[in-house]
C-alpha cells in the first residue's frame, strides 16, 4: 500500500500529512482527468511516432515549450523522418539548432539518428534498455518514449515531477542527491498508471508545468489541494529541496573582428568546449576585463591595427559560466600581416551570406543582428 511504502521512506504521522490521501489509482485518475481539461495542443501529442516524440523530448530538455515549439516544427519540416536527420550534415543540424543552446543536445540528436538508422534499421526500438543505448537518451527520455509511443510502464521523473510529488507528499529528500533521486523514482513508479502510462506521464508533467509551477502555484483551484502536504503546511516555497548549488565561473571574452570589405574573418571551433563545431571570431579570454588597446599592444601581430568600434558589454549566462563579451571591430594592415594568426586559429574571410549560413553561438548571432555589421 502507498502508506506503507511512504513509511519506509522515513515519513511519520502519515494520517496528519495526507488527510485522506488518494490511493495510487485515484491519484492517477485525478491527474488524468485534470489533463483532459487542461492539455495544451502540441504537435507531438497528436502522434505516437517515436521519432517525433523523441525529437520533442530532446528539444524541450532545459527549454520552455514556447521557445522549443518553433524549433520542433523546423526540425520536423526539414527532417520528417529519422533517415532524413541522419543523412544531414552536422553543420546543417547545428544551424537548425542555432539559438537553443546546450549544443551537445544537437550533436547527440544527430548521432542518435545515425545510430537508429545503422543499428535499428531506421526504427526506434520499443525496449527501454535499447533506448538507453542511444546517444543523448537518459532514463527520463527513455521512459517518456517507451511510455508515450509504445505504452510501456516506465515512470518519468523530471523537474515538474519532482516538484509535484515533493509538495503533494511532503518529500524533503534533496533532489540533487543520489538518495533523493532514488526516492522520487521509487515513488513515481509506485504511482504510475499501468493502464495508460503515456497519458499519465504527460498529465503529471503538464500538471507541474501549468498548475504546480515553481513560483506562486495556483493552489486555490488545485484538484489535489485537499491532499497536498505543502499546501496544508505552507511549504510551497520550500519544496522541492535542492541543496547543491552550481559554481558559476566568470569569463571575459574580447572578440577581435577583422574586416576585409564586407567580409568578416571567422573560424570554426575545434572539438572541445561547449561551442565545438560552431563559428565565431578570434577572441582573447581573460579572467577580468582588459581594455582592447592593452590586449593589442601585448600582441605584435595586432599592434598596427586601429580600433574602429567597441560594443557595449554583452552578458551571456550559461549553467556553469557567466560570460561578459565585447566585440571590437578593427581596421589595419592586410591579411598578410596576420598570416600566422589566421593559420593557427583557422580564420578565413567569409562573405555576408556565408556568415549567415554558418551555425554560430547565440552570443555571436545576436551581435551580428544588433550591430548590423553585415548590412
Amino acid at each position: 500500500m502507498l502508506a506503507g511504502f511512504l513509511y519506509q521512506m522515513r515519513f511519520l504521522d502519515l494520517h496528519a500529512i495526507f488527510m485522506a490521501s488518494p490511493s495510487p489509482k485515484l491519484f492517477a485518475k485525478k491527474i488524468s482527468s485534470w489533463y483532459t481539461d487542461h492539455e495544451r495542443e502540441l504537435p507531438w501529442r497528436a502522434t505516437n511516432d517515436p521519432y517525433k516524440i523523441w525529437l520533442s523530448e530532446i528539444i524541450l530538455q532545459q527549454t520552455r515549450v514556447a521557445q522549443g515549439l518553433p524549433y520542433y516544427r523546423d526540425f520536423a519540416r526539414k527532417y520528417p523522418t529519422v533517415q532524413d536527420l541522419a543523412a544531414a550534415s552536422e553543420r546543417e543540424v547545428l544551424k537548425t539548432w542555432e539559438g537553443l543552446g546546450y549544443y551537445s543536445r544537437a550533436r547527440n540528436l544527430h548521432a542518435c539518428a545515425k545510430k537508429v538508422v545503422k543499428d535499428f534499421n531506421g526504427v526506434f526500438p520499443d525496449d527501454y534498455n535499447d533506448l538507453l543505448s542511444l546517444p543523448g537518451v537518459g532514463e527520463y527520455t527513455a521512459a517518456a518514449i517507451s511510455s508515450i509511443a509504445f505504452g510501456r510502464s516506465h515512470a518519468v521523473v523530471d523537474g515538474n515531477v519532482y516538484r509535484v510529488l515533493s509538495r503533494l507528499f511532503g518529500l524533503e529528500d534533496d533532489i540533487s542527491s543520489g538518495t533523493g533521486k532514488k526516492a522520487f523514482a521509487a515513488l513515481a513508479a509506485k504511482l504510475l498508471d499501468h493502464e495508460q502510462p503515456g497519458i499519465y506521464n504527460q498529465a503529471l508533467m503538464e500538471f507541474g508545468a501549468l498548475q504546480c509551477v515553481p513560483k506562486s502555484p495556483n493552489c486555490t483551484s488545485c484538484v489535489l489541494q485537499r491532499n497536498c502536504h505543502a499546501y496544508q503546511h505552507k511549504l510551497q516555497d520550500v519544496l522541492p529541496v535542492k541543496k547543491r548549488k552550481v559554481k558559476v565561473k566568470r569569463l571575459f571574452l574580447t572578440y577581435l573582428i577583422f574586416k576585409e570589405g564586407s567580409r568578416l574573418a571567422m573560424r570554426k571551433r575545434g572539438n572541445d568546449g561547449i561551442w565545438r563545431g560552431l563559428y565565431d571570431f578570434y577572441s582573447i579570454e581573460t579572467s577580468r576585463y582588459v581594455k582592447p588597446d592593452k590586449l593589442m599592444k601585448e600582441d605584435k601581430a595586432l599592434r598596427d591595427f586601429e580600433v574602429v568600434s567597441i560594443s557595449d558589454p554583452v552578458v551571456h549566462v550559461l549553467t556553469h559560466q557567466k560570460i561578459t563579451a565585447r566585440f571590437v571591430v578593427l581596421k589595419g594592415p592586410a591579411k598578410g600581416r596576420l598570416k600566422t594568426l589566421f593559420q593557427e586559429e583557422g580564420l578565413r574571410f567569409l562573405s555576408p551570406g556565408a556568415v549567415a549560413a554558418r551555425p554560430k553561438p547565440v552570443l555571436i548571432s545576436r551581435f551580428l543582428t544588433d550591430s548590423a555589421i553585415l548590412d
